[in-house]
């Protein structure tokens, strides 16, 4: 390893529960999105866009598309010799192996890694949102304020506000004040759960965090709190562009569905920094003699024969003769079968809709229907 000036870690191990059949198999993180991407390329690009070398990636749930997705990280221009992609599963101790015990035990138990590269600054983040940073920007207004640790933040509407880290900021961004989920908020200041620390500050705020059995090892619930307690520095950093969390299905399928816009919040065709991928080599899209598509998103080795309107066709997908697909996002390698139907739905990866059924309703009423990965729906499923 050679010496870094900031080193970034990105927990990429969660769940994703709220997002029900996409993460029955995979990390949320590992979850496709936009076509060609997944979640967790957004903050890998992020930290290639900012010329942080070195990343280490914290897996933990189903992490094998994921740990195989990441690879060396060369897709995101991360594989730099002595730098690069290094990917962060749990391991066994001399106390045995068990899982991450939250997002700052996760840290802790890798502080070998972080002291490999003797770093000034330690950037922690998050593999699931979808948002373009330039993470210098922040490091540069935590060496101006002398901060201990900065806290990416952004302004939510109050009726959201308990949903997150709420803190109050005098005038000169420092934090007074900090709250994890409040039931009553008293600022619509709120965590991005992007993280800027120095890094004796952070080893320190580790190590005590361990020792304490009393702790939840999380950084809102017990880091942040203890480190204001304690007077440290603690300033913010106001966020003011496109961010979201996507980590439900309605977030999910809305935040999809904006990239059609005509002018969407969330730009992948931006040439400003850039979104990166490990987009394995495949062959062109394929539209056939009776084929036609209008407002999608279309990937490399999609065959479409039948229609696909106002929809995200992921990479490998199939729509069949005669099939019909409106409003709806069909993940890597799922097939819509001849002479099926599918509006607003998901459909998983490797999945089939066999011929004949029909998912949904046209007219866009009804909830968002979701197919599991490798799932094959009949007519009498339906």
């Amino acid at each position: 390893m050679r010496k870094e000036k900031c080193i970034a870690m990105l927990l990429a191990g969660g769940q994703g529960s709220r997002l029900g059949a996409l993460t029955k198999r995979i990390a949320k993180p590992a979850v496709s999105f936009g076509s060609k991407y997944r979640i967790i390329d957004f903050s890998l690009s992020n930290c290639a866009n900012s010329h942080i070398n070195a990343v280490g990636v914290l897996t933990q749930y189903k992490p094998l598309i994921l740990n195989a997705y990441i690879g060396t990280g060369a897709a995101w221009d991360l594989d730099e010799p002595g730098a690069g992609v290094t990917v962060l599963p749990p391991f066994a101790t001399e106390s045995g192996g068990e899982w991450y015990k939250g997002t700052a035990d996760a840290i802790f138990q890798n502080i070998d890694y972080i002291a490999g590269y003797d770093p000034k600054y330690v950037l922690i983040i998050s593999g699931d949102h979808l948002y373009r940073m330039d993470y210098n920007a922040m490091l540069e207004r935590h060496i101006d304020k002398g901060a201990d640790l900065t806290i990416s933040v952004l302004h939510v509407p109050m009726d959201e506000a308990s949903r997150f880290g709420i803190m109050t900021a005098d005038e000169s961004g420092r934090i007074t004040k900090f709250a994890e989920k409040p039931k009553r908020p008293e600022s619509d200041l709120a965590s991005m759960g992007i993280y800027m620390f120095s890094w004796p500050v952070l080893r320190k705020a580790l190590t005590e965090d361990a020792a304490n059995e009393a702790s939840d090892h999380d950084f809102g619930k017990n880091v942040i709190p203890k480190l204001l307690g304690e007077n440290k520095r603690l300033y913010t950093y106001e966020f003011s562009g496109y961010w979201k969390d996507v980590g439900t299905i309605e977030s999910y399928y809305s935040t999809s569905m904006e990239l059609l816009d005509p002018k969407p919040g969330f730009d992948l065709f931006s040439d400003r920094n850039p979104i990166l991928s490990n987009s394995n080599t495949q062959p062109p899209q394929f539209i056939g003699p009776d084929g036609a598509i209008s407002e999608c998103l279309v990937g490399n080795g999609c065959v479409v024969l039948g229609k696909a309107s106002h929809s995200i066709l992921s990479t490998e997908t199939s729509v069949g003769a005669g099939a019909v697909v409106t409003d709806s996002i069909l993940l890597p390698g799922a097939t819509v079968e001849a002479g099926a139907h599918v509006h607003k739905a998901i459909v998983g990866e490797r999945a089939v809709v066999r011929s004949g059924v029909t998912l949904g309703k046209a007219d866009l009423s009804g909830n968002i229907i979701v197919i599991a990965d490798q799932k094959a729906v009949t007519k009498d499923q339906i």
